[in-house]
């Protein structure tokens, strides 16, 4: 994944010291992301991510505290990379457009292993996300950009508007962690382009015949 999307060069004026920590706090998080992402939060384990960087566990709490700080990092990461994913996007598209680049890039992410898995069910976790404002604010900021469009799109007629927004927000987001790209993946009968678009095409168009 491209880290540089939300992490800018360390100025020059940074010590060399604290561009050597900063850097190994990136390390840290992008192999959080993917560990996350192949074991998801609760097989993870705070001595795998050490392992995986290279460095002492004793090394990686002077960076991150507990296991539910590391994992709001690659939240706060994969947040950042979704913020840099929307500003990209072309502002005269039309807005249905717009709600599905932002699901295939999601499908994307998790197609390729680089999507982190958090439990829904985990009061701690759930607490520490509540309490990080990198994590919130960025949240927000994506999902009114992302409400903005589906409003338009009911709008215009291209999304029904017998389904509330809120409803076709929290749809869209499970793209992130749908189980359906993973079991076809397994299957071996579809590439991942076609999982993509068989997923897609489900979320959007529905099952029913038209």
């Amino acid at each position: 994944m491209n880290t540089a999307l939300t992490e800018p060069p360390a100025s020059t004026k940074t010590s060399f010291k604290a561009q050597m920590l900063l850097a190994r706090e990136r390390a840290i998080v992008v192999a959080v992301n993917r560990l996350l992402a192949e074991k998801g939060f609760d097989l993870m384990t705070v001595d795998e991510v050490a392992l995986e960087v290279g460095i002492a566990k004793a090394s990686l709490y002077k960076h991150f505290s507990s296991k539910e700080d590391l994992a709001a990092a690659a939240m706060v990461r994969v947040i950042g990379l979704a913020q840099a994913f929307l500003a990209s996007l072309p502002a005269d598209a039309a807005p249905l457009g717009q709600l599905k680049a932002v699901a295939r890039w999601m499908l994307e992410l998790q197609i390729k292993g680089e999507m982190p898995s958090l439990p829904s069910q985990n009061s701690s976790l759930r607490a520490n996300l509540m309490s990080n404002k990198a994590y919130l604010d960025g949240l927000m900021q994506i999902s009114d950009q992302m409400g903005g469009w589906i409003e338009a799109a009911q709008a215009d007629g291209s999304l029904s508007a017998s389904v509330p927004p809120l409803v076709v927000l929290y749809t869209l987001y499970a793209r992130a962690c749908d189980p359906v790209p993973g079991f076809l993946k397994a299957g071996g009968q579809h590439s991942d382009e076609e999982i993509i678009d068989l997923v897609l095409a489900t979320c959007f168009d529905g099952l029913k015949t038209r």
